[in-house]
């Protein structure tokens, strides 16, 4: 009797350790993190650091994902920039800085600095404060000054959560938003631009990172009269 209580208590210690071992090795790993960009939308990456835009330049795409708060109406590019960190330190982004290169179709160049969503939901609200359409010169051109009434700020309130706000992506992170750049109405001038972002930094050490360049498509811009084969 004794020998048989023996090994029902043997049999007891025995039989759980091959399924705690089974769970110990199949154990899920974490999950991993979203996809932060397609492959197919243009970015500069180096240094661990990712940054991609996808223009809406499309006045129907736009309006699909703003509503009534539609930049496009008023002349001005919204810019999705999705910004991956795949080091294991934090990054900071000096977003004041971060800009627009635009060619001109006289074959100038200019940097266009970004508008706040209070700046682009004034303009919306108040149109006859916005951008001249025969403007020639960028920008900003025509952009009055955030006002406080109800209409801007019912806009604001649509701009705000679809605005780029961050400054600091965390390590293995990702952050994205809209950033705005007055066009003075010419979308065809998208296409051939590029996001310059020219301070990024490692935290909390501050080395800085090489500036980053995305152009908004991935062709190549074609000469003006080149007609497309």
């Amino acid at each position: 009797m004794r020998n048989h209580l023996i090994c029902v208590a043997a049999a007891i210690l025995w039989f759980p350790m091959p399924v705690l071992a089974q769970t110990a090795g199949t154990a899920p790993a974490p999950a991993k993190p979203k996809a932060d960009a397609p492959a197919s939308m243009p970015r500069d990456e180096h240094d661990g650091l990712s940054i991609a835009v996808d223009p809406y330049a499309d006045p129907q795409r736009a309006k699909e994902k703003f509503g009534k708060a539609n930049p496009v109406d008023i002349g001005v590019l919204p810019l999705e920039v999705i910004i991956r960190n795949d080091t294991d330190h934090p990054i900071r982004l000096n977003l004041a800085t971060v800009q627009l290169e635009v060619r001109l179709k006289n074959g100038g160049r200019q940097d266009i600095g970004w508008l706040s969503a209070e700046e682009v939901a004034s303009a919306i609200a108040h149109p006859s404060g916005s951008v001249n359409p025969s403007a020639r010169r960028l920008p900003p051109v025509g952009i009055p000054l955030p006002t406080k009434d109800k209409k801007t700020e019912k806009l604001a309130e649509i701009l705000r959560p679809l605005t780029l706000d961050s400054d600091v992506v965390a390590p293995r992170g990702t952050i994205h938003g809209f950033l705005y750049f007055n066009l003075n109405r010419d979308m065809s001038l998208a296409p051939a631009a590029s996001l310059y972002v020219p301070d990024a930094a490692i935290v909390p050490s501050n080395k800085p990172l090489m500036f980053f360049e995305v152009p908004l498509s991935t062709s190549p811009p074609q000469p003006e009269g080149t007609a497309n084969p």
